[in-house]
């Protein structure tokens, strides 16, 4: 929308941030990312301070959620729930560090800082009247929240009376906290709903957030939430212990021993500098928790030094929240298209309007396959929210809806290959759409960058673009031709010379004495990976023995089940598969050997579930992962599982049971380090 001047677009940015709010906190149903949100908001603020006629008692920028929804009775809070201030750098907490300063004296001892995690979730007061459990409510405005009582009473973690090893209770007393849905129990949650056919969440803060406000609480009691203690509200006639605590972490630790949960990753640190190390950290390992974070709260410890400090008409002077950088952000969907693999796998990407996300600038995101992108519903055109947690591929979460032009026509999957033109056809039973035509020039070039990778036979310089370069020439046509190659035409080639060409032939005959279990690897056998290549390689110890195998024969080796087996004998089952291992047989390559090296026991004594549809791993393999490093691999969760991997469409029995027992879920990055470092040291 056009706009004339600073006060046409701060009334603009009012609308826009009223209307966000009340998607946000009353519906449960966010059309855009916190991100996006906090943009608005920082513009606004901007605004307001360059034309200070312009800011208003009433506005977003001094208010705090948004007016309590006419569903739930009113409940007036005694003590106001204010919002926080945001940093995201050590320069921004300086800064903050340094307002704190004018309103405060630090003593000898200095400042310290109470640091918790940043629950993404929902805050609530939990009122305890002589111990017992008497009423809960959201924070709404900020001074009248909604009653949710008997919805927050389902929630195991949240106690019916506080345990008297705390002392005598006060007469009154009001916990804050947030109520948030583990990442297990969301998962399991958009499993039943896509099941029944029902709304997916879009993430766990929505999911707990539409959880908390039902009218029935019962669908509450179903959904499996948590919820974290983190601060004292209003005291009444309080405990000698209570009444003697002069800091925070104090008060936390008297929380803890009524039977309240607090968060165990809270730490009280002596400075900024520490402060910041320990954002940076949680910034790095926030995935590693099975509950989603979007920060760290960072509080003055001292309540005396707090109630120096004072407070705005938002916020507190002695507390802010250091935002990570955000994981979820809005852009255009330019366009859908597809790549194909070495397996010939046709995979549907978003071509989008760069967006800065997860740390880096994302230009393509993944759609996984045909299903997701009809689940989805995304059209070219769409505004889009974009996910990318870490190192994890970037991925389109799905349409903000409210924001689609009319008309926008459904985006269908093609039926032709886009770089051969041949059929695609999708398997029964599977996913995932293919191309069936094995000379399609890409599957070609994909299965020679793939022989050539690192984790297959390492020849440095046969690269995405040099192997293209080759087809191109016809100095190659399948992997056997790397060891053939003319290194004379080559060195004629523009961009090639004596030193680069020589280069590429010393690499190409160092590759003869890869291991055998990096050939069989570089080989693209559908679903033998890394795992199962070590397995055999071990086991059969050449690949004579290999090939000559039957299905049944691979089967019975430990780690090698019938699916592995059986793709590793149709491969070598096929003529021309045939006709190329017996070119590179005679090419010299080393068929016997070294075995791969056996790997550290990381799991010994460990127990691990897979369940569900990992995207690096097959089932087999994940379980022998596992296996090769000391673990079992059972079928079942028990008393002695040391952790559950799940996947896609993980089985709901056991993520239930895992829940029972209190049984750590990993997602497939996390069972990554699992397999490299093994489990935790126990808490």
């Amino acid at each position: 929308m056009t706009v004339s001047g600073p006060a046409e677009r701060a009334e603009q940015l009012r609308a826009l941030i009223a209307h966000h709010n009340l998607a946000y906190h009353q519906r449960d149903e966010p059309e855009i990312p916190d991100a996006d949100y906090d943009a608005l908001v920082r513009e606004l603020a901007a605004l307001e301070e360059t034309h200070p006629d312009l800011a208003t008692p009433d506005s977003p920028t001094a208010t705090v959620g948004a007016p309590p929804s006419v569903l739930f009775a009113a409940v007036e809070h005694a003590v106001p729930m204010m919002s926080l201030d945001n940093a995201t750098s050590l320069e921004e907490l300086v800064a903050w560090g340094r307002r704190m300063e004018r309103y405060i004296e630090a003593g000898p001892g200095g400042v310290d800082f109470a640091c918790e995690l940043k629950i993404d979730g929902v805050a609530v007061s939990l009122l305890y009247r002589e111990g017992r459990y008497a009423r809960a409510a959201t924070r709404g405005d900020g001074r009248v929240g909604e009653d949710v009582t008997a919805n927050v009473a389902t929630i195991a973690a949240v106690p019916d009376r506080l345990d008297p090893a705390a002392g005598p209770p006060p007469a009154l007393v009001e916990v804050r906290g947030e109520v948030y849905m583990p990442t297990p129990a969301f998962e399991e949650l958009n499993r039943r709903q896509g099941e029944a056919g029902g709304r997916l969440f879009a993430n766990p803060r929505n999911a707990g957030a539409g959880s908390l406000r039902q009218k029935d609480p019962a669908v509450t009691a179903g959904r499996r939430l948590g919820f974290w203690a983190y601060q004292l509200g209003a005291v009444e006639g309080a405990a000698a212990a209570l009444a003697a605590a002069t800091r925070h972490s104090q008060t936390m630790g008297w929380l803890a021993r009524a039977g309240l949960p607090v968060n165990p990753e809270a730490a009280v640190l002596a400075g900024l500098p520490e402060v910041h190390a320990f954002c940076a950290r949680w910034q790095e390992h926030r995935h590693d928790l099975d509950y989603e974070i979007d920060g760290v709260v960072v509080k003055v410890d001292d309540l005396a030094q707090r109630r120096e400090l004072g407070a705005t008409s938002k916020a507190p002077r002695w507390a802010v929240a250091y935002k990570f950088p955000p994981e979820e952000r809005t852009t255009v969907l330019r366009d859908v298209m597809v790549s194909i693999g070495r397996t010939g796998k046709a995979t549907p990407f978003a071509v989008l309007e760069p967006v800065f996300v997860g740390g880096s600038t994302v230009g393509l995101a993944t759609l996984h396959n045909q299903d997701q992108v009809r689940a989805k519903d995304v059209r070219p055109g769409d505004t889009v929210v974009v996910r990318k947690a870490g190192d994890v591929i970037p991925e389109v979460a799905g349409p903000v809806l409210a924001l689609r032009p009319p008309g926008l026509p459904e985006w269908s999957f093609p039926t032709e290959c886009p770089v051969c033109g041949g059929p695609l056809v999708r398997l029964p039973g599977e996913s995932d759409t293919f191309c069936t035509n094995l000379e399609c020039p890409r599957q070609r070039a994909a299965r020679i960058e793939h022989f050539a990778s690192r984790g297959a036979m390492d020849i440095e310089g046969l690269g995405e673009r040099t192997v293209a370069l080759f087809l191109v020439e016809g100095l190659l046509r399948d992997v056997a031709d790397v060891y053939a190659l003319d290194l004379e035409r080559i060195r004629a080639l523009e961009g090639f010379g004596e030193v680069s060409a020589a280069n590429l032939g010393a690499a190409v005959e160092r590759s003869k004495q890869r291991p055998l279990a990096n050939l069989l690897v570089g080989l693209n056998i559908r679903h033998l990976g890394a795992t199962g290549a070590q397995v055999l390689a071990r086991s059969l110890g050449h690949l004579d023995r290999i090939e000559a195998a039957g299905a049944e024969e691979l089967a019975r080796v430990e780690g090698i089940g019938p699916t592995i087996a059986a793709s590793v004998a149709r491969f070598f089952a096929n003529e021309a598969n045939r006709e190329v291992v017996g070119r590179l047989r005679a090419a010299g390559l080393n068929l016997a050997g070294p075995a791969a090296p056996e790997l550290p026991q990381t799991l010994a004594g460990a127990s691990v579930v897979v369940t569900g549809a990992l995207a690096g791993w097959s089932r087999e393999e994940a379980e022998a992962a596992i296996k090769a490093r000391g673990g079992k691999a059972p079928g079942s969760v028990s008393r002695k599982t040391t952790a559950v991997v799940a996947g896609e469409a993980p089985g709901a029995a056991k993520l239930a049971k895992a829940a029972e027992l209190g049984v750590a879920v990993l997602d497939e990055a996390a069972f990554a380090r699992l397999l490299e470092d093994g489990p935790p040291e126990p808490r």
